[in-house]
């Protein structure tokens, strides 16, 4: 039952007194304008809770979404399920579509289109990280199991998805092989050390975690002190290596993060008849995901926040 105000009550004696005496009498006697009676009188309706205040809320906006705009906000979330807000707000805005990403974001959760999810166990409060100030200052590499359900051709049981990305600009290089270990570890870091080079980019420093492809420090061996094949490359190029701390993959937290896009954007939907095949498609997932635009760039993607940093890309 609605609450029955003060106001509902005054403007309830002020209708009675203008339906009965009149409404220039009910204006004298309440000091109100007769366009104020005549407004509370069309909204009574003989009960007392028809005098609250209504919303004020307009029910049009001059510049709100059209319904030929929110027709291919559905189409574009229907064929593509898997895609996050922005991926689908810088596709949209390849179709024409002119609005903020915060209105996307808006009108989608006005529509229904935004999937909730609840939260069952308590977020773990992120510190501050160390930021990075320019291009190869830092790099962080590792490496992704690619799903066995991509893998058409079953000769080869496993391949792997070497990943390097630099901390400052998010600028990735990936690389197939079929085994991971320090031998493959080892070529990969010679090739991602030229590749950035021809981008401009020199690297000081590379963070890994404890893997057995990256270092022997925790095997129970006789060599375990000896440097492996990838932590020899780098020595000889003058590059440090940092570890982060042991079963902590936050602290590799964007290549980490950039693996799960790549599950999302690429593994899910993808299918490998070869090895060949799967380096040709991960070299066109490369360049395709070096072009998105980022929000932590403010909206540029790797390839344009670079070039506003080095002389040539």
């Amino acid at each position: 039952m609605d609450k029955i105000t003060q106001d509902m009550k005054y403007r309830h004696s002020v209708v009675k007194y203008a339906l009965n005496q009149g409404v220039s009498k009910a204006s004298r006697k309440y000091n109100k304008s007769r366009s104020y009676i005549y407004f509370w009188l069309k909204r009574y309706d003989g009960d007392i809770r028809s005098l609250a205040c209504r919303s004020r809320r307009p029910e049009h906006h001059p510049h709100q979404h059209s319904q030929d705009e929110i027709a291919l906000i559905r189409r574009y979330q229907e064929r593509n399920k898997d895609l996050g807000l922005y991926e689908l707000w810088f596709k949209l805005r390849k179709q024409g579509y002119r609005r903020h990403y915060v209105s996307l974001y808006r009108v989608m959760q006005r529509e229904g289109l935004v999937r909730q999810k609840k939260r069952t166990k308590k977020r773990y409060q992120a510190q501050a990280y160390e930021q990075m100030q320019y291009p190869g200052q830092r790099i962080q590499v590792d490496v992704k199991v690619v799903p066995k359900a991509c893998i058409v051709d079953k000769k080869w049981k496993q391949y792997y998805q070497y990943t390097a990305i630099d901390e400052y600009s998010r600028l990735r290089y990936l690389e197939g092989f079929q085994t991971a270990d320090t031998f493959s570890s080892a070529i990969f870091i010679e090739h991602a050390i030229a590749w950035f080079k021809g981008r401009g980019i020199k690297l000081e420093c590379v963070q890994t975690d404890n893997g057995v492809e990256f270092t022997k420090r925790f095997l129970r061996t006789k060599n375990a002190h000896d440097l492996s094949l990838f932590e020899i490359v780098l020595r000889d190029k003058g590059i440090r290596h940092k570890f982060i701390r042991p079963y902590t993959p936050r602290h590799n937290g964007k290549v980490e993060r950039s693996h799960k896009e790549d599950q999302k954007r690429f593994y899910n939907k993808s299918k490998f008849y070869s090895f060949e095949d799967f380096k040709r498609q991960l070299r066109r997932h490369n360049q395709r995901s070096n072009h998105m635009p980022m929000r932590p760039l403010k909206f540029l993607s790797p390839v344009q926040f670079l070039s506003q940093t080095v002389q040539y890309v």
